[in-house]
């Protein structure tokens, strides 16, 4: 598949392609020969399974993440809002506040 001249490979295709060049025996750069990908291409996607495992490739640009870091995220979202709401009545208590001249 190809969007704009680039190729897109599917997670399965990645994992297969991680788990061939990691045969005993085997050269990475064959592989990626032979599966007609680039070297490069093909040790970063064996790096981010090392990293990530089966959270690796999730596709269309998200990134994968552990129900932990999913809360993380929610909850610092959460913080932020509380934080903006919190300057908001700072400044509306500091406006209210001011006596009438």
């Amino acid at each position: 598949m190809s969007v704009q001249g680039r190729r897109i490979y599917d997670a399965d295709f990645k994992r297969n392609a991680v788990r061939l060049s990691e045969e005993p025996g085997v050269c990475v750069a064959k592989v990626a020969d032979d599966l007609g990908i680039s070297r490069e291409l093909l040790y970063r996607w064996r790096s981010d399974f090392r990293d990530k495992g089966q959270l690796a490739f999730p596709g269309h640009g998200k990134e994968a993440l552990t129900r932990e870091e999913k809360q993380i995220r929610q909850l610092e979202k959460r913080l932020r809002e509380v934080e903006l709401e919190r300057d908001i009545l700072k400044k509306a208590v500091a406006i209210f506040s001011k006596a009438p001249k």
